[in-house]
């Protein structure tokens, strides 16, 4: 029987038949798709690229640092220190309660921000839980700076109870956020209202304090607008996912954050016996927010105080304007933060005395994230 002849569509196809070309694309066969071409980088990218960059943004920033010291311990010499502590000594006790008073509330309304992060990462740790760990981390951004207290100790805490990086990172944005949002829209009401005394070398005037502050208050509105027309859906950003709440939320975070700024003003107030204007007190707190995230020295230790003189000094002298910002540093920074180091400690010492916790824990985080998008 006569073997059949091969086919000219298989026959095309055998690269040892003649008039077969491997590189040509044969008649059906899938193409290759061409790569994107790659875009060349820019400038600050191949700036950031070279090896001494981490070494010059060090150096950079430990001379702001350097000269922003040498500022604060110029007019440190200034400062009468004997008639700063007799001031300091001469604050009646039940002044000094209701200032520890007020600092707490502070640090119980902030610890709510976590809270917003909790909903929008559904993380599965309970309220009380949640609070309680940004109450022992807030201390430790006031005193050692966001990427200790913010990031360091939440990711420590959260981390030990099963929580994801990724859920980590949006609580900690979410919380931010909150709190600049109420910042911008108290900052931009006081500046507009009201014109503290700013130090002569600021070289800022009441209208550009105005311009500033409505400015500010602008960018808490647009916030709350875009929740509105992006009705709870998610904003995604160079591959990231951005929670956007409802517009109700949205208002919710500022009323909180702009009445934890306003409770952080009175217990200075308060400090100051009442003698210097609510508003001064607040403008102090706030413009002393700023200017120590700028100067980036921890806690603005010397920042605060520097503004606080030039602010309050206007309505009671000098040095009692001096004392009670540090009674102020002492009430809402260090006594909050030395609790904060004991509970801290207590949680690691627990955590090592029951090492199943962290796996039990993450083992019911996993549990709730999985019942969670079966619902959906």
């Amino acid at each position: 029987m006569a073997a059949a002849a091969p086919s000219p569509a298989l026959s095309s196809l055998d690269p040892a038949k003649p008039g077969h070309d491997p590189a040509r694309p044969q008649a059906g066969a899938p193409r290759d798709r061409a790569a994107p071409p790659t875009r060349p980088d820019s400038r600050w990218k191949r700036l950031t690229a070279h090896r001494w960059w981490p070494w010059a943004v060090t150096l950079a920033s430990g001379a702001f640092v350097l000269f922003v010291v040498s500022l604060l311990v110029r007019q440190a010499r200034t400062v009468d220190w004997p008639a700063v502590w007799a001031s300091f000594l001469a604050l009646p006790v039940p002044v000094l309660l209701l200032g520890g008073a007020l600092a707490l509330a502070s640090h119980l309304l902030y610890s709510t921000f976590d809270l917003f992060g909790r909903h929008y990462t559904r993380h599965g740790l309970s309220a009380g839980r949640t609070v309680g760990i940004t109450l022992i981390a807030y201390p430790f951004t006031l005193n050692l700076g966001s990427i200790i207290g913010g990031v360091t100790v939440r990711y420590r805490l959260y981390s030990q109870q099963g929580v994801s990086v990724a859920a980590i990172g949006q609580v900690i944005g979410m919380s931010i956020l909150t709190n600049w949002l109420g910042y911008f829209f108290l900052a931009g009401a006081v500046f507009w209202l009201w014109s503290p005394q700013l130090p002569d070398n600021w070289h800022v005037g009441p209208q550009h304090l105005r311009w500033m502050g409505a400015a500010l208050t602008a960018a808490s509105l647009l916030y709350v607008a875009a929740c509105a027309l992006r009705h709870g859906r998610p904003v995604h950003l160079r591959g990231h996912r951005i929670a956007m709440p409802r517009w109700p939320v949205g208002m919710l975070q500022v009323a909180l954050s702009a009445a934890n700024w306003m409770v952080m003003g009175a217990a200075l107030w308060v400090l100051t016996g009442q003698r210097a204007p609510y508003a001064a007190a607040l403008a102090t707190v706030l413009l002393g927010a700023v200017a120590g995230l700028i100067s980036r020295i921890p806690a603005g230790l010397g920042v605060l105080e520097a503004v606080g003189v030039a602010v309050l000094s206007a309505y009671l002298p000098a040095p009692q304007a001096l004392a009670s910002v540090l009674a102020y540093r002492m009430l809402y920074f260090f006594l909050p933060l030395g609790l904060a180091a004991l509970a801290f400690g207590g949680v690691e010492l627990l955590g090592r005395r029951r090492p199943g916790m962290a796996g039990e824990s993450t083992a019911q985080a996993e549990h709730q994230k999985a019942r969670q998008r079966n619902q959906y």
